[in-house]
């Protein structure tokens, strides 16, 4: 079986892949701060997105999808009220919890940031032609073993 990597100075297939992610991370990130002058972090941003698309939320859900604590979803949250972005509002069914959902200005930066981040990865992934662009979502949707990302997990051949 051969290795991942062909002679010691070679960078292995997980190192080409975390590279590629955060040049395309750093190209999107590169423009949140020209929105609204807002100066958004990735994290608000994808906080932002998540709170977007999963219409008014509990904080559970935002930490669940952002991968962090829950105080840590409280924090960015807070973040994104103070800058008029978010609202807190009681949960109506849990008078105890409360949900989270975007402002009107919120949902005007969400729009902007989707397509900063649409642009970024045009341009990126312009650099391959379209079969090979076609290939690499194959092969990364079968690598994608999160379920419930794209349907069912994927895992090995």
């Amino acid at each position: 079986m051969r290795s991942q990597r062909g002679g010691d100075d070679d960078p292995g297939l997980d190192e080409l892949l975390m590279g590629a992610a955060r040049a395309l991370r750093r190209r999107w990130s590169a423009g949140l701060s020209d929105i609204a002058g807002l100066e958004l972090s990735p994290h608000e941003a994808r906080a932002l997105r998540t709170i977007g698309h999963h219409g008014p939320t509990r904080l559970g859900v935002v930490a669940e999808h952002l991968r962090i604590a829950p105080r840590s979803a409280t924090d960015v949250v807070d973040r994104l009220e103070s800058r008029g972005l978010v609202e807190r509002a009681p949960d109506p069914s849990d008078r105890r919890a409360m949900t989270v959902s975007l402002t009107e200005l919120g949902t005007d930066v969400l729009a902007q940031t989707d397509e900063l981040r649409k642009e970024g990865a045009a341009d990126f992934f312009g650099a391959l032609t379209p079969a090979q662009r076609h290939t690499l979502a194959a092969l990364l949707l079968k690598l994608d073993t999160e379920p419930g990302r794209h349907g069912k997990p994927r895992m090995g051949p």
